[in-house]
């Protein structure tokens, strides 16, 4: 089958924008009588008749690496493909010369874009690195399926399926799987295809792929071209979801009507918390960010040898903005280099040589503007990576600095946008607000271009509070949970987006030295705060975070450099009862969790969770996506739910995973707008960062992403009391159990509800410190113990919300041994 993937450009932007913020001049205008430095124009990034959405194809992940530090913003609308990785970038005509140097094939415009069947996944070009092949174990059979899930959107059947092999890291010959699938129960197997396999920084994931069908299967057949086969069940996903509770008629919801930029979010959030006393308040957090601000810049003389790069002392809008500089050329011989200061207006008095030629340096300009300035100027250099050996030429008159920041809307107050350091406020809801309940952290936005989230966190915020005393289950979530909304936890990134540069991802700190520092990458500056945490961070070596300060993904100087990302750590400090957290983004529709990074050779990832957490996690997503399901039948595909390493890329330094390994908080990373089939052409459609608001409402809209993902908020917080009233023990057992067997048997543990276990085979008491029963492998079920000697299992199980099976304490030292025990005998 071909999926097509049609990607709404976000080029269309522009038309929103158009309708919905009118942007003004810069508040640093050209003062009178002074004129634009060629150097200072809008880059073309910022005019959409420059640029393109294009289709990318990478080889895999080193080259996406390779090409993200070059500093290409290439983190959303990438997708696994089987010979590597396919995305979109926003590019103009020259940066798609420098995409194609770097190797990169450029597909096309992303309008009808279809998604290639072609198999192998790169493995040829990375086999140098592929390690040796895993030899399965004489009992083991040689294909296994780790997923086969059926499901309907749209009146359409659709089966997904993947299956490993133990030989899939083959290079040569390449291994294939063909799948087969029944019609129903009882019927025989057919209909032969077959299957792509996945790669991933030169490793070996699985083979897997989306059918759609007429029918649904019971069973499929895998069988491997090295002569390995097996059958397997298929399973429902998200099918027979209960309704969400937007189906009561008196339950009131629909109450975001367009996108907020930060100042409305956070207004709206204080107004809640005034509104409704008992049950909301307003947390600040400490640590302003650095602001929507910026020192007044210009490019002077070209971007030559000549050039001199100019940036004030003070912030454009504190007077910045109001400062001119001119190189003058003076009639005369033997001239000194000299400059002149008369309020905010520098001339640069340029030297002459013996011959009455100019004969100042780009670089002596910038020092004598840097020394002899009064403190107007803090930084002045060459261009880039110039030496300034350049002569520099007089300008036609003085030329105005600016900060390039439109900081109000056509018809708003001034100052409609803060220009200082921000002070982000968090909405609390919950009647009972001293540590009780569970807590649940919704953090937004922390890229700044992604405005579907903040919606869709205002808008679970907007139904708590307005149902509370009308709705029994949103009774039971605000008097059972405490939930904590971070509406935009970029606010600096996302006005510079709502105001000036749509395609802003980052926050607005510029790290950069003067090699990147002129205004011509104004729009690449800026920390990814989703790259600055501490736990597989890029500092480690873990990929997915660039040290290139012009970079999507750009770490930061140092872990935590951030004020977001310190604000964050800081509330799950002090409000240590955060069990749950979900980081809202856009766009493509994943679910995922822990591990979120790898270091790329060898493909070494982070801790992965236990087995029970993994459990505990896919039953949570299951929940979630139901809702987000049952308001239009936007269908999250297993492929795209799981560790986000595994269903995504390597994101190092991701705020998930120092929640999660630092305190233990189950984080969630969900990025919300995914694809939507359309019966009517047969493709999957996608979503976009600003789709528009309306748009159409079966497919692209953001109204209805807001609307289908705030159903899924919703159950995330129900999941989330459900956990804190969870007082029942569970309960596992040893299939096929303890007994006396004529040969070596296979074993595995089995759990009533998602559980970690702990067993010792030693003889010994089993403790928290005792193996714990693992995976197969990722995304597979438990491990299978081939048992070959006569051997006694010990163990317990710990469920997801700490309950211990049979109320065992396994640091009472041996005074309770209620654990579980069963022997495995074998007759010699």
């Amino acid at each position: 089958m071909r999926r097509t993937q049609t990607r709404v450009a976000l080029l269309a932007l522009s038309a929103l924008v158009g309708s919905v913020l009118v942007a003004t001049a810069p508040a640093g205008a050209v003062p009178a009588g002074a004129t634009a430095a060629a150097g200072s124009e809008r880059s073309p990034l910022e005019n959409a008749d420059q640029v393109r959405l294009v289709r990318i194809k990478l080889t895999g992940a080193d080259m996406l690496d390779k090409v993200v530090a070059a500093g290409f913003d290439l983190d959303h609308g990438l997708k696994r493909v089987p010979t590597g990785i396919e995305g979109e970038a926003v590019v103009t005509a020259e940066q798609l010369t420098e995409l194609e140097a770097l190797g990169v094939e450029v597909l096309g415009d992303t309008e009808g874009f279809t998604w290639s069947d072609a198999a192998d996944g790169g493995l040829g070009a990375s086999a140098a690195r592929t390690a040796q092949a895993v030899q399965p174990a004489s009992h083991e059979a040689t294909v296994r399926v780790v997923r086969a899930d059926w499901f309907t959107t749209k009146g359409q059947g659709f089966l997904y399926v993947e299956a490993r092999t133990t030989e899939g890291q083959q290079a040569d010959p390449v291994v294939t799987m063909q799948l087969e699938n029944d019609s129903g129960k009882g019927t025989a197997f057919g209909f032969p295809r077959t299957m792509s396999r996945f790669v991933d920084s030169g490793q070996y994931m699985f083979h897997r792929n989306l059918f759609k069908l007429d029918a649904r299967p019971d069973q499929i057949r895998v069988t491997s071209s090295t002569g390995g086969v097996t059958t397997g069940y298929v399973s429902d996903w998200l099918e027979n979801a209960p309704p969400p509770l937007t189906a009561n008629p008196t339950y009131k919801w629909d109450f975001v009507d367009g996108y907020k930029h930060p100042q409305q979010l956070y207004s709206r959030a204080e107004e809640i918390a005034r509104q409704y006393p008992d049950i909301a308040e307003i947390i600040y957090l400490p640590n302003k960010t650095n602001g929507y601000q910026r020192k007044a810049q210009a490019t002077i003389g070209g971007t030559g040898q000549s050039a001199v790069v100019v940036s004030s002392a003070a912030w454009g809008h504190e007077g910045g903005n109001d400062i001119t500089v001119e190189f003058v050329d003076r009639p005369g011989a033997n001239l000194p280099l000299t400059v002149e200061v008369t309020g905010k207006a520098i001339r640069v008095l340029l030297a002459k040589d013996a011959a009455g030629a100019l004969a100042s340096t780009a670089a002596q300009v910038a020092s004598a503007l840097e020394t002899q300035s009064q403190g107007l100027i803090d930084r002045a250099h060459p261009y880039r990576t110039n030496a300034g050996t350049g002569i520099v030429a007089a300008t036609p008159g003085p030329v105005a600095l600016t900060d390039f920041l439109d900081q109000k809307r056509v018809g708003a107050p001034e100052g409609d946008v803060p220009r200082g350091p921000a002070t982000i406020p968090v909405l609390r809801i919950g009647k009972h607000r001293d540590g009780r309940n569970p807590g649940v952290l919704i953090q937004a936005q922390d890229h700044a271009r992604e405005w579907v989230p903040a919606a869709t966190s205002l808008e679970a915020a907007e139904r708590l509070v307005h149902n509370y005393t009308s709705d029994q289950e949103t009774k039971k979530i605000v008097n059972n949970t405490d939930v904590f909304f971070i509406l935009s936890n970029n606010p600096d990134g996302a006005n510079y987006s709502f105001f000036n540069f749509a395609s802003q991802r980052k926050n607005m700190t510029n790290h950069c030295p003067d090699d990147n520092a002129d205004p011509g990458r104004r729009d690449s500056w800026g920390v990814d705060l989703n790259r600055n945490y501490r736990v597989g961070s890029g500092h480690d070596g873990y990929s997915g975070g660039s040290t290139s300060c012009t970079s999507g993904t750009y770490q930061g100087p140092e872990k935590l450099s951030e004020p977001e990302s310190k604000n964050i750590i800081w509330l799950v400090e002090k409000y240590t009862n955060i069990k749950f957290m979900m980081s809202v983004h856009s766009n493509g529709g994943q679910l995922f969790w822990q591990p979120g990074a790898y270091i790329a050779d060898g493909r070494i990832t982070t801790p992965r969770p236990p087995l029970g957490d993994e459990a505990f996690y896919w039953q949570s997503a299951s929940r979630i996506l139901s809702q987000v399901k049952a308001h239009r039948q936007t269908v999250v595909t297993p492929e795209n739910v799981g560790g986000s390493s595994d269903v995504l890329y390597s994101s190092a330094g991701n705020v998930r995973e120092d929640l999660y390994y630092t305190y233990g908080i189950y984080a969630f990373g969900w990025e919300v707008g995914g694809s939507v089939y359309n019966p009517a052409t047969g493709n999957w459609q996608g979503g976009s960062f600003q789709p528009p608001w309306e748009g159409t409402p079966d497919l692209v809209s953001g109204h209805s992403e807001t609307m289908e993902y705030a159903n899924g908020i919703m159950e995330m917080f129900r999941v989330a009391a459900d956990w804190g009233k969870d007082k029942k023990k569970p309960t596992s057992n040893l299939a096929p159990g303890g007994g006396t067997y004529s040969g070596p048997v296979d074993v595995r543990f089995e759990t009533s509800e998602p559980a970690t276990i702990y067993y010792t085979t030693d003889g010994s008491r089993p403790t928290m410190e005792s193996p714990r029963y693992e995976a197969t492998e990722f995304r597979e079920p438990g491990q299978v113990f081939h048992v070959t000697e006569t051997t006694t299992f010990r163990w317990f199980s710990v469920d997801a919300a700490g309950n211990v099976e049979k109320g065992y304490d396994p640091t009472d030292d041996g005074k309770r041994n209620n654990y579980r025990t069963a022997t495995i005998t074998i007759k010699q």
